[in-house]
């Protein structure tokens, strides 16, 4: 079992087995386009919080095993949140049909904020990997801060368009405790004691 899960390929296909079987539901018709966006985006959201909640859990729990070989597999994690937006992205555009359409509806608050975070995360997606790292170099991490503005993007498009704080509070409010009580707990420990 150790070695299947250290498998890259099976690390791959476990990452890739709900878009295998939304995209195959939908192949043989008894899932229509409408009913992929839902799904798809929630992966995509789902995997981008998991990726992003890794570096807090890193800084507020002592050494773990689990929690290092995660790390390890981050950077596929993030990218499969994107490649699951991008499923959500292709779809939409199938469930809409025509330019005219999409155009329509742009600017709604709804629909901006989810190509706006598309549009931030593709340069992550691209630059995921180790060439991108060694051209960049420190520019590597200041560009991966992107995801960001991208996760509150995508916040805001979950609530938009459903029009409901729930679900969406449920996926991020723990990333956002992550992030506070590493917040709290850097400070604190950059805090030198005083002498007596």
């Amino acid at each position: 079992m150790r070695t299947i899960l250290n498998n890259r390929q099976a690390f791959w296909l476990l990452l890739s087995l709900p878009a295998i079987l939304l995209v195959a539901g939908w192949w043989q018709g008894r899932i229509d386009s409408m009913d992929m966006l839902h799904p798809t985006g929630e992966w995509s959201a789902r995997l981008m919080i998991f990726a992003m909640a890794l570096s807090p859990l890193v800084a507020i729990l002592p050494p773990r095993r689990w929690l290092n070989w995660l790390v390890a597999r981050r950077r596929a994690i993030g990218v499969a949140a994107f490649v699951y937006a991008l499923l959500h992205l292709v779809f939409y555009l199938f469930d809409m049909g025509n330019l005219d359409d999409i155009l329509a509806e742009w600017m709604a608050p709804g629909i901006w904020t989810g190509w706006a975070a598309f549009v931030l995360l593709l340069p992550l997606a691209i630059t995921s990997n180790d060439r991108s790292m060694r051209w960049l170099k420190a520019g590597w991490k200041r560009l991966q801060r992107l995801v960001y503005p991208a996760a509150v993007l995508t916040l805001l498009h979950w609530i938009w368009v459903h029009n409901s704080l729930t679900g969406a509070l449920v996926h991020f409010v723990p990333l956002g405790l992550l992030l506070l009580a590493r917040f709290i707990k850097k400070p604190l420990s950059q805090m030198k004691p005083q002498g007596v």
